[in-house]
């Protein structure tokens, strides 16, 4: 059984930083033979992708409003992936949530990502 298990994020002051973790345990093959993504969802709207990092470790941007600003990293034999965000605005406020995808490589598609965390609620005062 696959378990997706997600730590950190919270309430931080506009400007701020932050870090969510998630952890990925009971997958078919190596942790390292998957892509992994991070997306967000605020109430009312589609949850959207940000950012997603394959097996070799290179990402891809999905939302231009995190780029510069949000990184994606993973620690293949921790089965960790990390979501840093820094310079956070009140837009950021959402619940965030891990995903592990089917292949490799990454996709902008919900449908190519089957296992998902509880989500961590993020929240960004001004």
């Amino acid at each position: 059984q696959v378990q997706v298990v997600e730590s950190g994020g919270g309430l931080v002051q506009a400007g701020g930083s932050l870090n969510l973790s998630c952890t990925v345990s009971g997958l078919p093959l190596y942790f390292s033979q998957y892509a992994m993504g991070w997306f967000r969802q605020v109430p009312g709207k589609e949850r959207e992708e940000l950012l997603c990092i394959n097996w070799v470790g290179d990402t891809t941007h999905y939302l231009d409003s995190v780029r510069g600003r949000f990184a994606i990293f993973r620690d293949n034999p921790k089965n960790l992936l990390i979501l840093q965000m820094n310079s956070l605005i009140p837009d950021d406020s959402a619940v965030y949530y891990c995903a592990s995808g089917k292949y490799r490589t990454c996709s902008p598609s919900e449908s190519d990502f089957p296992y998902w965390g509880q989500g961590r609620q993020v929240a960004v005062s001004d």
